[in-house]
């Protein structure tokens, strides 16, 4: 079948872009956050393509006054790739890799233009392949911008003017489990297991990016750490796989109380603490819940969905994956300490013994 993307030099396989492999998990994925200086609202937006399912997706959500106003959106593919827009959602490319803006036309009292721009050239993330027993289970690859964020939303008649908001946005490809659960266990699995933190933070000059993937036992299979200053271009920026991170948890919780990041460096180790200030539930973009990607809703299908995110139960397997809006102080030997603020995006599943877990 023929598309509109068979007229792009954009092909991965000899087989039209209609077609992407044999894995019915493949998915092409948009995800942006942002958030005022000072923490005080925060908005996020999910858009996925999910090819052998025939399946597209849309989501934003708005974090104001401990409440998250979600506007949820999914529809039959059609098998074409290149329209980007799911019902009232829709995404622009206005310049590739620097600038794209999510529209919102308003449905279910949420609307919006937000336009994002890049502060550098993204950061391409080590590659996330991880086996389950003999079956894949992530294979795909991620680009990572820090952005400034302008343009406003709307809830209800109220409206949120967004000059000023900074935030990230990624892209991502690959494979990982998408859609409905596959009702038949692997032998020799093991335990299901799974623990992630990553910390995209935004400074006045800089971006400071974080991530991990971890086993059981704490022993990395994906992890990086990027200092990335303004204007930097595709090899530009201080880059380690040596960092580490000292996580502090609520009691009795899989949540972080406070995070202690350092980055080793030529001049001495730097460091970055996190405090985080409020919650944003991933559920509300379609992390898991009713709304999870890739799940089919029929020809067309929109909805909104008000979730409590300072009431809620932490322990519950559905709020168990977070990003807290966080403050940041960040520590460089020879410099000014800087302040900051992004997000401490968190998932623990299963044993994680160095937290205790």
């Amino acid at each position: 079948m023929l598309t509109k993307g068979d007229d792009y030099p954009i092909h991965q396989t000899p087989e039209p872009i209609a077609y992407a492999g044999s894995d019915r998990n493949f998915y092409d994925r948009y995800f942006f956050n942002a958030y005022a200086p000072d923490g005080s609202a925060f908005m996020a937006a999910a858009f996925g393509v999910y090819p052998a399912l025939n399946v597209a997706d849309a989501h934003v959500a708005i974090v104001k006054d401990g409440k998250e106003y979600c506007l949820h959106a999914s529809r039959v593919l059609g098998m074409e790739r290149m329209d980007i827009s799911v019902g009232p959602i829709a995404i622009d490319i206005l310049e590739p890799l620097q600038r794209l803006k999510l529209t919102v036309t308003k449905s279910e009292g949420i609307a919006g233009e937000v336009v994002f721009e890049g502060r550098s050239f993204p950061i391409e993330e080590p590659r996330f392949v991880r086996r389950v027993g003999p079956r894949l289970f992530m294979d795909y690859t991620r680009l990572t911008q820090n952005v400034r964020v302008s343009g406003w939303l709307e809830v209800d008649g109220q409206r949120l003017e967004l000059n000023g908001w900074v935030g990230t946005r990624d892209r991502s490809w690959g494979i990982r489990p998408v859609g409905a659960a596959d009702p038949q266990p692997t032998p020799g699995a093991g335990i299901p297991q799974f623990f992630w933190q990553w910390t995209p933070v935004n400074f006045a000059d800089r971006s400071v990016f974080f991530h991990i993937n971890a086993d059981a036992d704490g022993k990395p299979w994906n992890t990086r750490a990027v200092i990335l200053p303004d204007g930097a271009g595709p090899d530009g920026g201080h880059h380690t796989e040596a960092a580490t991170m000292e996580t502090e948890l609520i009691p009795g919780t899989k949540h972080a109380k406070s995070g202690k990041l350092t980055i080793p460096m030529d001049q001495g180790a730097a460091t970055m603490t996190l405090e985080p200030m409020a919650t944003f539930l991933m559920r509300g973009i379609g992390y898991g819940g009713d709304w999870r990607h890739g799940a089919l809703k029929g020809e067309l299908a929109v909805a909104r969905e008000d979730l409590d995110c300072e009431n809620f139960d932490q322990n519950d397997m559905g709020n168990l994956h977070i990003q807290a809006i966080s403050k940041a102080t960040l520590s460089v030997p020879g410099q000014a300490d800087q302040q900051g603020v992004g997000v401490f995006e968190q998932l623990i599943l299963g044993p994680y013994r160095p937290l205790g877990f």
